[in-house]
């Protein structure tokens, strides 16, 4: 057993497995990291070629502390590799001013000093002729936030984790894991492997791999769609930036980006939207059904409503998975009753990739030192029922 025997081992080697596997590796570890599917891969939540990156966080500001050291380690990441990840486009929010969205984002904003400019309709309409929101509408523009590249930066990541020395495999599907006494034992559909330490950051498989979180957790199929414009020069990154959208209705929420570069754009052409409300439950084995005439028709009435006149149809459609936990909120911390052996950084609910860079230096020290400077609290697994 001593060639299958590491310092950790990490389970799901997507956004957060990766930078773990690199940040464990970079400080000298033996580390294993086992992803079922390739890396990249568009079966979990980091498919879909970009990924919003935004400091006026209105789900909660006790995230934007580790939004600071992920802006930081996103720089370092490519000055490490001399990528470009990172696009700083700016950021559009737009609803009614009692909506969460608005009101969280200036709780945030205003707690941690995060530049906002306050526009009205008139300026909008001036700024980007495209959008068409009712007057009563509160339109917020952080000019410091920006989009990442997922298909990228996941490899990227890999990659450098190699070099450091760490081993990944891809295409090897996890059968169990437990405790065996001063270590922890992963069964895959290969062999078998022995570790001092594991990392759970399987997404949505999260549920197979630990069935007490099964019950507390919610898998949605979330629909995305690229679109042709019309008047493709108004939605270049330079001239349009990311935005995000609540509904009068206080349930939907839509957000999109600007149209990538050849260069960047991995995978479909066009601008990019979203829906971020509840989408269709799903589950970690259940095979997502195919994009069909009723997803376009959610994001292209969207278009309609607030962007008339922009596209008639969709160019591509493609799906990803929310793993949702009660409050929304990650699931970041030591699993209890593991002697500080096993971590978990997974269930993100739809908001976590650009979070990943700094969750493998978290999980980095908790794996080292069994705690992290970084305030996490929040996040650990002990609020969750206690079924868990």
């Amino acid at each position: 057993m001593n060639g299958n025997h590491f310092d950790v081992i990490v389970i799901g080697v997507g956004s957060m497995g990766s930078s773990t596997c690199y940040q464990l590796a970079k400080s000298g570890l033996k580390v294993l990291g086992l992803e079922q599917f390739s890396i990249p891969h568009e079966k979990g939540s980091h498919g879909g070629q970009s990924r919003i990156i935004r400091k006026a966080y209105f789900e909660h500001p006790d995230y934007v502390p580790l939004l600071e050291r992920a802006y930081a380690s996103w720089h370092e990441l490519e000055a490490a590799t001399g990528e470009k990840i990172y696009h700083e486009t700016g950021l559009l929010y737009m609803g009614l001013k009692d909506n969460p969205l608005i009101t969280g984002v200036r709780q945030s904003a205003s707690l941690y000093s995060i530049p906002l400019d306050s526009l009205g309709v008139a300026e909008l309409k001036k700024r980007y002729p495209v959008f068409s929101v009712p007057d009563q509408m509160e339109i917020l523009f952080e000019p410091a936030a920006g989009l990442l590249l997922p298909e990228k930066i996941i490899p990227l990541y890999a990659a450098l984790a190699r070099k450091m020395g760490a081993v990944i495999h891809e295409g090897e599907n996890i059968i169990d894991w437990q405790l065996e006494g001063d270590s922890v034992v992963v069964k895959t559909s290969k062999t078998n492997y022995r570790a001092d330490r594991l990392v759970l950051s399987a997404g949505a498989g999260m549920g197979r791999l630990l069935p007490a979180f099964k019950p507390n957790l919610t898998v949605t199929r979330q629909v995305m769609g690229w679109v042709k414009p019309l008047d493709p020069a108004a939605f270049r990154k330079h001239a349009f930036p990311c935005w995000t959208l609540a509904e009068p209705n206080g349930h939907s929420i839509f957000y999109g980006f600007p149209a990538l570069d050849d260069v960047d754009a991995i995978g479909p052409k066009g601008f990019k939207l979203a829906y971020h409300g509840q989408g269709e439950e799903t589950s970690y084995d259940k095979i997502d059904r195919i994009p069909d005439a009723s997803d376009e028709r959610l994001l292209l009435d969207f278009l309609n409503r607030y962007m008339p006149g922009t596209a008639a149809t969709a160019a591509a459609l493609k799906t990803c998975r929310y793993t949702n936990t009660p409050d929304e909120h990650f699931i970041l911390g030591q699993l209890p009753g593991t002697a500080g052996k096993v971590s978990v950084a997974s269930c993100c609910s739809g908001h976590g990739f650009k979070f990943s860079s700094v969750v493998g230096e978290i999980l980095r020290d908790l794996t080292l030192h069994g705690q992290t400077d970084m305030p996490v609290g929040f996040l650990g697994v002990e609020r969750l029922p206690k079924s868990l």
